[in-house]
């Protein structure tokens, strides 16, 4: 069989969320996966087991094929980008956790999972295309390897003439993180870990104020100059503080930002990093990401490479392709209602 059709088969089968190369025994007599394939497979069917776990775990291991998953996968948002384009990129990065069973190669315990798991990182703009993955062994750091996610892209972003904005979570507060960002003139917005030194900063707003307590939260922001002891320099840092009824201290948070904007946009425009969470949400359910086990980390690369992919061209799709009143669905959600409408209910 062609590699093109045995590619089509891997990532559509994804996306039609079978979670594993055994449900080819089926899909190898299905009529829409015949049609997906060029017309050598309409009579013959599609891949069976045995032949696509050798494609995918041993012809996509090898390192020129490899490496042009993740090109594929950028070329594919690439058309997207040409299409509807804006010119601010924003950008998410953050990590997750997916489970390992068994002996795996690289497979570790994470204490902050209280898991064995592999700890991937993943890059995804406001649209919620998944721009770059990186899989790692399980005991590493949140951040560990953000450069060679993130800075590519960035680079590629401003070749396109755009400005590019970046989020991300404290543990990506890096002193390096901030001096190569604003080498390269990026604008930023990172969650930074609260301490003695900036809660006295903000002391005055610690104090609940005098009276009868408010029923409805109650939000302070403070924007001030701080330079931690391994800092270059001084930064700018945005406080929030929320008195919430019912509770006795108050909730606080701390963004290190270079934004010239006041600093409850700034809060406001963090916050919606947020949705990085729930992409990689989507992508566990809907074309399942954690569905990693083989033995070899190679292999497992590849078949999170084929995943996002899946991903891609589900989330594309629903936001290019369906009309504006359903865009809005989750690729879970849009999936489930695909197989109610072809089961007749």
């Amino acid at each position: 069989m062609p590699f093109a059709d045995l590619l089509r088969q891997s990532v559509y089968s994804r996306l039609a969320e079978y979670e594993d190369v055994n449900d080819a025994e089926r899909l190898c007599h299905d009529p829409t996966f015949r049609l997906i394939g060029s017309e050598k497979i309409w009579d013959r069917g599609a891949a069976l087991t045995s032949r696509l776990q050798t494609f995918e775990t041993e012809m996509l291991a090898e390192e020129e094929n490899f490496a042009g998953l993740a090109r594929l996968n950028r070329v594919l948002i690439g058309r997207a980008e040409a299409m509807d384009s804006a010119y601010r990129a924003v950008l998410d990065m953050d990590s997750t956790e997916i489970p390992v069973y068994g002996e795996q190669e690289q497979g570790a315990y994470n204490g902050y999972f209280e898991s064995t798991c592999f700890h991937p990182l993943l890059l995804f703009d406001r649209e919620g295309d998944c721009l770059a993955a990186r899989l790692r062994p399980g005991n590493v750091h949140s951040a560990e390897g953000w450069e060679e996610v993130l800075l590519p892209e960035i680079e590629r972003q401003h070749r396109m003439g755009k400005e590019v904005v970046f989020r991300a979570d404290a543990a990506f507060a890096k002193p390096e993180s901030y001096e190569a960002l604003e080498g390269r003139g990026l604008k930023y917005a990172i969650r930074i870990p609260a301490n003695d030194s900036l809660e006295q900063d903000i002391s005055k707003l610690l104090t609940r104020s005098v009276g009868r307590p408010s029923h409805k939260p109650v939000v302070w922001y403070k924007g001030f100059l701080y330079q931690a002891a391994s800092w270059t320099k001084a930064r700018r840092v945005i406080a929030k503080v929320e008195f919430h009824f019912g509770e006795l201290f108050p909730r606080v948070g701390f963004i290190v930002t270079n934004l010239e904007t006041d600093s409850r946009a700034v809060v406001r425009f963090y916050n919606k990093r947020g949705t990085a969470e729930q992409w990689i949400k989507e992508g566990k359910q809907a074309v399942k990401m954690t569905r990693l086990s083989c033995h070899r980390f190679r292999s497992n690369e590849v078949r999170l490479w084929l995943s996002v992919i899946a991903y891609n061209l589900g989330n594309l799709g629903r936001r290019l392709a369906l009309p504006k009143r359903i865009n809005n669905w989750s690729l879970t959600s849009l999936q489930q209602r695909l197989v109610k409408t072809a089961d007749g209910r």
